[in-house]
């Protein structure tokens, strides 16, 4: 590379550096100057955040994690109810995620057992340095830095799981209300076919997950069946949904993973990858509707609709 070449690659990198560093740093001025709002949870999770992200910014130069933790620490100043960070959407070592994944739900379940309630600032700080663990294990080289977070994390949550109590075994009503509403479809076993537009099927997901169940994936089989079946299917349109637990960007995410996993699986059963669109519907379209923050099992879906 010649030396003007490599000074317009610098320049061109200075210049990128530059942009998101501005863009991240308007956010976290954004967020130094606002006054949280909602429980004390929010609150002590938006000045985690904030000081989690200054750090980013300030100190380590990493603009765009400083970006992502500041737009969280806003969410959470605002009131909302802000997840720790999905595994998925970072780029870890397979050593590294079996432990992290069992991390994750630990906290998830202390969380959702009471602990923001009762314990809000401690659970405030499980889930920033659990963020920070998981933010800090990509990038590796700061092995001090993430190692004290991982520490810091497992500390809080001992903290946690020694007052919040484990939950009782749920009654078997309870039980079936939870369970995963069976597989729906409103393709009938007929002499002859339903006009297009009216093949449409259902699977349903497990809270916050985006793995099939056996009955989704035999309903994935009737999808299947049906297409190659058919002559005048030109579009296999899957959409996501989520039920209202959880964020709005979380769930948007989810929604659209729960789409591809069903993308997947029917590409993997010899669907044609080009007739298949995705959609991710996050928390609206309810098929039942409920109050924000609410576990319904209904609304964890996916709608596959033939065109």
């Amino acid at each position: 590379m010649n030396k003007f070449t490599k000074l317009l690659s610098v320049a061109g990198f200075l210049m990128l550096s530059a942009c998101s560093g501005a863009q991240s740093n308007s956010e976290i001025e954004t967020l130094n100057s606002i006054e949280a709002v909602g429980s004390p949870f929010t609150k002590y999770l938006a000045a985690e955040y904030r000081d989690y992200a200054n750090q980013e910014q300030y100190k380590t130069k990493d603009f765009p994690d400083a970006l992502h933790f500041a737009r969280k620490g806003i969410a959470a100043a605002n009131g909302e109810i802000v997840m720790p960070e999905p595994l998925d959407d970072w780029d870890l070592d397979k050593v590294h995620i079996d432990e992290m994944t069992e991390a994750r739900a630990m906290l998830v379940e202390v969380l959702e057992n009471g602990a923001r309630d009762m314990a809000a600032e401690t659970s405030a700080v499980a889930q920033a340095r659990f963020d920070c663990w998981v933010e800090q294990q990509e990038e590796d080289w700061q092995n001090t830095n993430h190692n004290n977070c991982k520490n810091e994390f497992f500390a809080a949550l001992n903290k946690l799981q020694a007052l919040v109590p484990a939950p009782a075994p749920e009654p078997e009503v309870a039980m079936v209300e939870e369970e995963l509403p069976a597989p729906v479809t409103e393709i009938q076993a007929e002499p002859e076919q339903l006009p297009l537009e009216q093949a449409m099927f259902i699977v349903f997901f497990d809270w916050d997950k985006y793995t099939l169940s056996t009955g989704a994936l035999e309903v994935l089989d009737a999808v299947t069946k049906e297409v190659n079946g058919r002559d005048d299917v030109s579009k296999v349109v899957i959409s996501g949904y989520t039920d209202r637990s959880g964020s709005d960007r979380y769930n948007k995410k989810l929604s659209e993973r729960r789409a591809k996993a069903v993308k997947d699986a029917l590409i993997s059963k010899g669907i044609d990858p080009s007739k298949i669109v995705t959609e991710a519907k996050g928390e609206t379209e309810l098929l039942v509707e409920t109050a924000d923050n609410v576990r319904e099992p209904a609304n964890r879906r996916a709608q596959i609709t033939l065109e």
